[in-house]
């Protein structure tokens, strides 16, 4: 019985069933967030978790990889940042309730009375520091720090990974020129998170836990956070193997395991596959259509949701915030689109031009 059911989860750990069933969940975890943050529903997902992976750590492969030093944080991270994003939502959905009824929040419930820093507040953060450091020191016995031979710049491991906090990164160089990986799109997370505050300058629901009237944001912040980066990093720490393909959690890693990949840019598709022709030798009739494709998903959208789904926020906004927020989110989402691209039509660039080394 767990035989099987470690081949069935390794049959549907590809990039696409991953990605997609945890935007479906995703997806119903924000739809319905009175549903999805219930003590059953909760239960029944945390035991859930527990249950795969206990049935996991009975698999050699996962035992090894869940077990590495450099991963156990990781797998830590996983349960740590799940119950917080639970804890926020159901404190949000909580309140969102109590107004229904006309009712004040329960942070409006709670006492003003002031309190001095020292030695109240001083007292608590020494204690929590002690604490912190009782952890730390008996996490360095029983958890050797996981050093290795001095680097041989004629080795290189397989796979050779990034530190967790890069996995992310190094997962978006699949499917970015190194510059847009490494240097544009790091540079727009800083530059946007950076904006929020001046982008959105609305006072209400500040103070106190809500979703209800806040849900555009916390719904866009929520899906950059886990499903364009939390979940990079879980893939590239658990499913990247050898060579950087893709393995199932409970399939070994095979260094000698070979994975066609067909990857061709846009104006090779169009040019040659489907016109029937040889590329054009000048760079700009070669890459006129990706250049034409990306200009329209700069410029369209952008007008189109000002005059429909947008308009209010345009005219809360303005011109200027509006084009920055929309320019952000247009960004953030360029992510899953070159991904499924990848992966159901092998679509490497939309734009090649390697005579400049631009390619997007």
């Amino acid at each position: 019985m767990i035989d099987i059911f470690k081949n069935f989860v390794n049959a549907i750990s590809s990039p696409v069933v991953i990605f997609s069933a945890a935007t479906a969940v995703f997806a119903l975890f924000v739809t319905f967030p009175r549903q999805a943050t219930s003590k059953p529903v909760s239960l029944a997902v945390l035991i859930g978790a527990l249950a795969f992976f206990g049935l996991g750590l009975t698999d050699k492969h996962f035992r090894s990889i869940v077990f590495m030093p450099d991963n156990v944080p990781i797998v830590g991270l996983i349960f740590i940042f799940g119950y917080f994003t639970w804890y926020a939502m159901r404190k949000a959905v909580i309140n969102d309730m109590r107004v229904e009824r006309g009712e004040p929040t329960v942070e409006q419930t709670e006492t003003n009375e002031k309190v001095l820093v020292f030695p109240y507040l001083i007292f608590i953060e020494f204690v929590t520091a002690l604490a912190y450091a009782v952890i730390l020191v008996l996490w360095s016995i029983f958890l050797k720090a996981p050093l290795e031979e001095p680097a041989n710049p004629t080795v290189s491991p397989n796979p050779s990974k990034a530190p967790w906090y890069f996995l992310g990164l190094q997962e978006m160089l699949v499917y970015f020129d190194p510059w847009i990986a490494g240097v544009l799109l790091p540079t727009l997370i800083i530059l946007g998170l950076c904006a929020i505050p001046y982008i959105d300058r609305d006072p209400s629901g500040s103070g106190y836990y809500s979703f209800k009237g806040r849900k555009a944001v916390i719904v866009t912040y929520l899906f950059g956070f886990w499903i364009l980066w939390t979940l990079l990093v879980i893939m590239g720490t658990f499913l990247r193997g050898p060579n950087w393909n893709f393995f199932g959690p409970f399939e070994a890693w095979d260094a000698h395991k070979v994975v066609p990949l067909l990857n061709v840019n846009l104006s090779e598709l169009i040019f040659i596959k489907w016109l029937g022709i040889g590329l054009p030798k000048q760079w700009f009739i070669r890459e006129a259509p990706g250049i034409l494709l990306t200009a329209l998903y700069l410029a369209v959208p952008p007008l189109i949701l000002a005059r429909t789904k947008l308009k209010e926020v345009y005219k809360k906004l303005g011109p200027a915030r509006y084009q920055i927020m929309v320019f952000l989110l247009l960004m953030m989402l360029s992510l899953p689109i070159k991904m499924y691209l990848r992966w159901a039509f092998n679509l490497k660039y939309i734009v090649a031009i390697p005579e400049f080394f631009f390619n997007i």
